[in-house]
């Protein structure tokens, strides 16, 4: 098995080279897997294990990954919580009926999410089969699902969300909670069925102050790592580039982040964390030259880093060129 993913976690890397592995590693820029799209809703693929399985593996034969992220998607947990959950194209998820306030707590508790989410666990337990590299499991994290079943889709402004976070913080910690011990579940599930790390994503943290930060996203972050079963974890928050220090007092075993921070900068204040990132997706829409010109960049400022993974600083888009990406990956295998 080629473990370089783990030992760079470890930050015990002794090749000449990082492991890459990208954010949204299996979507749409690839022809495989629009053909699939072709047959398959995406909450078909999502909910299907022969088909997360399928879907997995594609980036894993097609560019030679050194880690595999199970297919899967964030909101699947807010679903199992009770809420509605639909993709429309171009709009990405629909959520509803929407959270307004403590009483619509009410009909989340109790929730049997395992069994909801169990064709995940098949999933994850198909992959462990056939996968000759890590495997990688995910959720997002509290603030990030809240703000989603708050606003029903994606917002950038999470207005709703500040609005209820400010006027009635108790109740909105109430939720957090709620989803933290959700997310402990399903986390310590996917551990169970298999994986070899954890990334949890809170994608939507960075439209936080520096103190809301601290109490609606970095606290619950804190209380499901420290009930994780045994597993390497990796945070990601758009906003890593301010907030690194922050998430380094969580102790993760990996830092992964947005293409606004100076990797190099960042390992000179943090010790004894790996750290993951940061290529700007955008970047990939480019010409080769130039996706290997910035690639070599960040791969010289970390030459002989033995925590470190190459990565972008968020999903890989979806009009990305594929031959940019064997580029990408031809030239971190390089070293």
């Amino acid at each position: 098995m080629n473990d370089l993913f783990l030992q760079a976690l470890k930050g015990e890397n002794k090749e000449k080279r990082p492991p890459i592995w990208l954010m949204r590693q299996a979507g749409r820029y690839m022809a495989s897997y629009q053909a699939l799209r072709a047959k398959h809703s995406f909450l078909g693929l999502c909910k299907t294990p022969d088909l997360i399985a399928q879907v997995t593996l594609l980036p894993i034969a097609e560019f030679g990954f050194d880690a595999a992220i199970v297919f899967s998607d964030i909101l699947l947990i807010a679903e199992a919580m009770g809420l509605d959950l639909r993709f429309e194209e171009g709009k990405g998820p629909i959520l509803g009926p929407c959270l307004k306030d403590k009483s619509s707590l009410e009909t989340l508790y109790n929730r049997q999410i395992l069994s909801e989410l169990s064709f995940v666990f098949e999933g994850i337990k198909l992959l462990k089969k056939s996968l000759k590299v890590p495997l990688i499991g995910f959720s997002g994290a509290p603030f990030t699902v809240a703000s989603y079943m708050i606003e029903g889709q994606s917002n950038r402004e999470l207005l709703k969300t500040k609005e209820w976070l400010f006027h009635d913080p108790d109740s909105f910690h109430e939720l957090l909670d709620l989803i933290a011990d959700y997310t402990i579940e399903y986390i310590n599930a996917q551990i169970d069925a298999g994986v070899d790390a954890i990334q949890l994503f809170d994608s939507w943290a960075h439209v936080l102050a520096a103190r809301q930060f601290e109490e609606f996203s970095l606290r619950y972050m804190k209380k499901i790592i420290s009930k994780m079963k045994k597993c390497p974890v990796i945070v990601f928050c758009r906003g890593s580039s301010i907030f690194y220090e922050s998430l380094a007092s969580l102790k993760p075993d990996c830092i992964s982040l947005d293409w606004q921070s100076d990797v190099k900068t960042v390992r000179k204040k943090i010790a004894g964390i790996s750290l993951q990132g940061n290529l700007d997706p955008d970047i990939l829409l480019q010409d080769t030259k130039i996706v290997e010109r910035e690639a070599r960049a960040i791969l010289k400022a970390m030459k002989d880093d033995p925590g470190y993974i190459f990565n972008l600083g968020h999903g890989i888009l979806p009009k990305t060129p594929i031959a940019n990406v064997h580029a990408l990956v031809a030239c971190v295998k390089q070293g």
